[in-house]
């Protein structure tokens, strides 16, 4: 049985300059929409499971209304935070 090695050359690491505040701050807003935009659907569904399975029950219903509410405010502060991000860019100066 013949095993062939092949050497193969590795390029030395170079170093690279560090994240700019720009891109520090552009990953920052996509984790925070992320955020935003999962924990908004998660209410969302338990906000409708809620209101499905609440069977005229008042107070599951009005639980079931605040879980929705909570959902489009999360949808709106994730449409919002664009915005917000370049509102900070510009106070920052980045």
């Amino acid at each position: 049985m013949v095993v062939l090695v092949l050497l193969v050359p590795t390029p030395a690491l170079a170093q690279s300059p560090g994240p700019s505040l720009s891109g520090v701050i552009d990953r920052l807003r996509n984790v925070v929409v992320g955020l935003l935009a999962g924990l908004a659907t998660l209410f969302l569904t338990v906000g409708g499971l809620r209101y499905m399975t609440a069977g005229g029950d008042p107070s599951q219903v009005e639980r079931a209304k605040v879980a929705l509410r909570s959902a489009a405010i999360g949808y709106g502060l994730a449409a919002l935070a664009p915005v917000l991000v370049a509102l900070l860019r510009t106070v920052v100066g980045g």
